[in-house]
């Protein structure tokens, strides 16, 4: 299995093709298992390294793993870079991962080509929204009790609905459940989604992300993930929003994000 030190993490990751590269971020809960046909996809148009994030999946957390904060996560996604000698790459994050790849070209844009971002985790962009995601992170804390897996679980449940959540594969239920642990140590920290002090950006901060950036909603996503999209589709300067049919788990490979891809990899 591939992995590299970064971060002082050992991260697994997974690189699909030649080329430009091109790196996906998961949400969570989730795992770079369930990017590998998108990543396949990716691939034809650049090296696609995906991995599995701090917590998740194939990769280690540091112990006692309480906590996470947003910069530890944006410090994995450059750490990473520069292990595989990448200086630069196309970012494409869901949900979390959007949330993640946001605030590394804000960070760091140098490091950073292009953007595109499925839905991304700034709950912070209105009043509902804001409200929205404290109510979720009270319902995912009451939830967990002694198990993390139940904190995950509520989750995925809350993004995608109790019927799709139930028509999910047995193995991959497991592996988004296996992910609680994880996803309990972000809800304690600070910068990320559900978060007590989740990260806000200015619209001075937006206006400062001058990197080709693709934003993508999906039609029957719960309203406040969809909110986030126009929201910041007003405030990033070079930003093209589009609206995809199905839920929140959109595909990274989808055919509006391989063409926005293709046109920074490809020319």
């Amino acid at each position: 299995m591939p992995s590299a030190v970064a971060n002082g993490v050992d991260l697994y990751y997974e690189a699909h093709g030649h080329g430009p590269v091109i790196l996906g971020i998961h949400g969570s809960p989730s795992s770079a298992a369930l990017w590998e046909p998108a990543a396949v996809r990716l691939g034809t148009l650049g090296t696609c390294v995906v991995y599995d994030r701090r917590g998740y999946g194939r990769s280690s957390a540091p112990e006692p793993f309480e906590t996470t904060d947003l910069d530890d996560q944006v410090a994995d996604a450059a750490a990473l870079l520069d292990r595989l000698g990448a200086d630069t790459a196309v970012v494409v994050g869901r949900s979390t991962g959007g949330l993640i790849a946001l605030e590394l070209a804000h960070t760091r844009p140098e490091r950073v080509d292009g953007l595109v971002l499925l839905e991304p985790a700034l709950f912070t962009v209105d009043g509902d929204t804001r409200a929205w995601a404290a109510e979720l992170r009270a319902k995912v804390l009451a939830a967990t009790g002694d198990d993390p897996a139940q904190a995950a679980e509520a989750v995925v449940r809350v993004a995608l609905g109790d019927e799709t959540w139930e028509r999910l594969e047995p193995d991959v239920r497991e592996l988004l459940r296996a992910g609680g642990r994880a996803v309990l140590a972000e809800i304690r920290g600070r910068g990320l989604d559900l978060s007590a002090a989740p990260l806000e950006l200015t619209g001075d901060d937006l206006a400062a992300i001058d990197v080709p950036t693709l934003l993508v909603s999906a039609s029957e996503s719960p309203a406040p993930l969809r909110r986030v999209v126009p929201r910041l589709a007003g405030g990033l300067p070079r930003a093209s929003a589009a609206v995809v049919s199905g839920g929140h788990l959109i595909d990274p490979a989808h055919p509006v994000v391989l063409e926005f891809v293709r046109r920074i990899t490809l020319g």
